[in-house]
């Protein structure tokens, strides 16, 4: 009992120091430590920090609906790498926001067609990789296919399908676009694609939620119950914050196109 309380003893002043560096400094377990319960002392100071970390979460937290946790990435990277998992979640945000950009304006410009995909049987391509894209009024848009006139009409029906709203008019290697006037309906349509384009986006992020959750449950054999929760937790609220973002992207986008 004597050796179990030496070996704990030096455990609380380094409690104050949230460094992964200072966790791997720890002390090995002496024989009969019941740290080794954990893997050893520096196992048994890694899970200590984690739970200090989410009690202080709590208590700052007093009164909310729940806790946040915001676990130090330097503390679990050897189970996962949370600024990964950050990035590729704020990745799906940015995509979303390029898409509003892109596809979802209520005057149509040239620059609007520039990367609808076009499926050619030489695989898939952007549209002014194909095409030289001008507007020759407020109202008309034209794409001359010279350099390709095989993907002449596979470009028409990419426009035609592209969500905007557009019916394209072929002239030969002509591509007539007129552009509608902006009414409620077109709106209001805009409004619906936003929608959609919304829904894609929280199913990638839900595909990098359930990768990186996946990932830290590949790790429940060799850390406690305790850390797999932390980080299940810190993911899920990783995700949620990023999906709030999208709908207030969408909810902005929506008040812009239906004024």
């Amino acid at each position: 009992m004597a050796v179990a309380l030496r070996c704990f003893r030096r455990l609380p002043a380094l409690l104050y120091y949230p460094s992964f560096t200072m966790v791997r400094g720890l002390p090995q377990a002496p024989a009969g430590c019941p740290a080794l319960l954990l893997d050893g002392c520096r196992q048994c100071g890694q899970q200590m920090l984690l739970t200090r970390q989410l009690a202080t979460k709590k208590a700052k937290g007093k009164g909310q609906s729940q806790a946040r946790v915001n676990i130090s990435a330097a503390l679990v990277e050897d189970i996962i790498d949370l600024e990964e998992t950050s990035e590729d979640m704020q990745a799906v945000v940015e995509a979303l926001k390029e898409d509003f950009s892109r596809n979802l304006s209520v005057r149509t410009s040239p620059g609007a067609l520039d990367h609808i995909i076009v499926v050619t049987k030489d695989g898939k391509f952007p549209l002014n990789q194909l095409g030289q894209i001008s507007q020759k009024s407020l109202q008309l848009l034209v794409v001359n296919m010279t350099d390709f006139p095989e993907s002449t009409a596979a470009a028409a029906k990419a426009i035609r399908e592209s969500g905007m709203n557009l019916n394209p008019e072929v002239d030969g290697t002509i591509i007539r676009v007129p552009v509608p006037r902006v009414t409620r309906e077109h709106r209001e349509s805009l409004a619906k694609l936003a929608k959609q384009f919304t829904n894609k986006s929280k199913e990638a992020l839900r595909k990098v939620r359930s990768k990186s959750m996946n990932q830290v449950k590949k790790s429940k054999d060799k850390v406690s119950e305790d850390t797999i929760r932390l980080l299940e937790k810190q993911i899920q609220q990783m995700a949620d914050d990023a999906a709030a973002e999208m709908d207030k992207l969408l909810a902005a986008k929506t008040k812009e196109l239906l004024g």
